[in-house]
């Protein structure tokens, strides 16, 4: 005779086993053998006009091409790109159909900076990095600021006397203010918007004295007259600005910018992950694009599969020791 509780011990095991085997599936995703066989998402974790925006623009029509696949961008604003990451992390399917920019140091600094923050590198497939864009010091047009020297004179005899923004807490303009802050011993009012857009927006109609930005992002302003170019956070000058001096030559010795790239969900078919992996390879050889990239100032710094990947874990150990030289006073 069957014990009725062993019975039910038993149909509830079952039922545990296979909805573990079914999150598994969806966690891993399915491969699509014609893949792409339908448009891609792009989520982007902040508002339009920013850098990642602007990797998408010079980017998507070369890799849709590459791929004979329709790239659609899905805006995910806010808390400096960590609620497009987490929804990346959590809640996409790992079927090369929803992929995200994702920011250096940016989707590492969210979660080191702040324990709220459940996603995790290993929650991702780096696939590609693209471009590694320098920092830079704008104000606007108007400004009684000429030249570095006149903002550091200025700030010298007025401590905290100027407002700054910046594209959101933990990401790289913060983190090159802090570099900037800990290496002049200079200091500024923070002001976070969401995203390098609105940031450089926000110092062009004059509602902050200065912005950390980064220089693809307002090199089309500076080119315009819109923003005047202090500063640059480059090893060397950038040919098409070649009258702004880098941090390095001013004193400063301080080289940082915003590494942008694209990563999937962890679990990611390997013969997808391939088919992305071989489309930014051959976008690397592309004149074409690479002339565009050179046309808005913008360094291609193309980094695939294990190298981003590699190239992300350093920079996350990067910012954990900047973290934590300086947490103590940005901690309430």
């Amino acid at each position: 005779m069957f014990n009725s509780k062993k019975i039910s011990l038993y149909l509830f095991l079952l039922i545990l086993i296979i909805a573990l085997v079914a999150c598994s599936n969806n966690s891993s995703g399915e491969a699509d053998s014609n893949y792409p066989s339908k448009p891609i998402t792009v989520i982007q974790g902040f508002d339009p006009g920013g850098g990642s925006d602007q990797l998408a623009q010079l980017t998507q029509p070369y890799i849709g091409e590459i791929l004979d696949a329709t790239l659609t961008n899905e805006y995910v604003p806010g808390a400096a790109g960590a609620i497009g990451w987490t929804r990346l992390a959590q809640k996409a399917k790992a079927d090369g159909y929803t992929i995200s920019i994702t920011n250096s140091p940016m989707l590492m600094t969210n979660y080191i900076m702040n324990s709220e923050i459940s996603y995790a590198l290993e929650d991702f497939d780096p696939i590609a990095n693209i471009v590694t864009d320098p920092g830079i010091i704008v104000v606007p047009k108007d400004s009684e600021f000429n030249t570095y020297e006149d903002l550091v004179e200025y700030l010298e005899a007025n401590p905290n006397g100027l407002n700054v923004s910046h594209s959101g807490v933990g990401g790289d303009d913060f983190f090159t203010l802090l570099k900037w802050m800990n290496e002049t011993g200079l200091s500024m009012e923070f002001i976070p918007y969401s995203g390098d857009g609105p940031a450089w927006q926000a110092a062009a109609g004059g509602d902050v004295e200065v912005n950390f930005n980064n220089l693809g992002v307002v090199f089309s302003q500076v080119q315009a007259g819109n923003l005047k170019a202090l500063a640059v956070f480059s090893e060397e000058r950038i040919d098409l600005l070649p009258d702004v001096p880098t941090a390095k030559e001013l004193g400063v010795d301080v080289v940082s910018g915003s590494s942008r790239g694209y990563s999937a969900p962890k679990g990611l078919p390997e013969e997808i992950k391939q088919k992305l992996y071989d489309a930014f390879e051959e976008l690397k050889e592309d004149p074409e694009f690479k002339a565009g990239l050179d046309k808005v100032a913008l360094p291609m710094d193309i980094k695939i599969g294990e190298d981003y990947a590699n190239f992300l874990k350093e920079e996350e150990e990067i910012s954990k020791q900047i973290w934590e030289e300086v947490k103590d006073k940005y901690q309430e």
